[in-house]
């Protein structure tokens, strides 16, 4: 987490009557780290997402074999992307900013492997995640459930 970025949580956290010590921000801080990586490992995120004002939906999944919080501050997403006739495997280091306790993994102008640049902001809560999309001349939005990878192969 940035100096800047930080500093805003100790105010929010502050201010808002919670956390008062140093020692308990970290904590609160490493708690929701902790939280989401296990939300996120062992999962697949599955969903729809929109192309443009077109309002047809297309299918989207994304595997998540794992994620883990790397010394620069960015996340390591181990997923497989699966949309239309795409289907690969890749490593990702993408960046998780934090909106209270809501994690929105952003990405700009982020060159995927095979795929092309793509910026986008994904918000995670509870078993759901939201958010937006652009990549070359076309945009959109993407929606759908967080669920356990088991549970899939189960049902």
């Amino acid at each position: 987490m940035k100096s800047r970025d930080l500093l805003a949580f100790f105010l929010v956290i502050a201010l808002s009557g919670g956390c008062t010590t140093w020692s308990e921000v970290s904590e609160a801080t490493s708690d929701l780290e902790n939280e989401f990586k296990k939300k996120l490992s062992g999962v697949v995120l599955v969903g729809y997402f929109s192309v443009a004002e077109n309002k047809d939906l297309h299918e989207e999944k994304y595997t998540i074999k794992s994620v883990s919080k790397l010394a620069t501050g960015l996340w390591l997403f181990k997923v497989r992307i699966q949309y239309g006739s795409h289907d690969l495997t890749v490593p990702l280091p993408l960046n998780v900013k934090w909106a209270g306790d809501t994690p929105v993994i952003t990405l700009t102008d982020f060159s995927v492997p095979g795929l092309g640049k793509y910026t986008a902001r994904v918000l995670i809560y509870q078993d759901q995640y939201a958010g937006t999309w652009s990549g070359k001349d076309i945009g959109g939005h993407l929606f759908g459930r967080i669920v356990r990878e088991e549970k899939l192969v189960n049902s």
